[in-house]
């Protein structure tokens, strides 16, 4: 019971951070399953790939269309890319050993927060 409150409250964190920043997957999520939960990359990973395949973001997607902040053909364009290219990733990684995933995995975020953070 301890753990559904746990992944519950993950759930609701990286909600909150989606969309307020969007961000909550693989800068959320992943980490906290491999570092607090104990998880396999691979197994925080294909976990984090499962939770997006009902509509997750509807709602916060919702909230900013109503706003005049979605691109709905951009959007379309960038999720027919997304699904091709999250197969052709996920034939890739499955086949990678766990510590080279984790290192890329970090190395990504890495290279996001910097440029993040010195350029525009």
């Amino acid at each position: 019971m301890t753990n559904i409150i746990l992944f519950l409250l993950l759930g609701l964190v990286a909600g909150a951070a989606s969309g307020l920043v969007g961000i909550g997957g693989a800068t959320i999520i992943i980490p906290a399953l491999v570092f607090l939960f104990g998880m396999s990359q691979h197994l925080a990973q294909g976990t984090t790939l499962a939770l997006m395949v009902p509509p997750i973001g509807l709602l916060a997607a919702w909230t900013y269309y109503q706003k005049g902040f979605v691109d709905l053909k951009i959007a379309a364009f960038v999720c027919i890319g997304f699904f091709i290219g999250g197969l052709l990733g996920a034939k890739f990684a499955v086949e990678l050993p766990a510590h080279i995933l984790k290192k890329m995995f970090g190395i990504f975020l890495l290279i996001v927060s910097l440029r993040m953070i010195f350029f525009k």
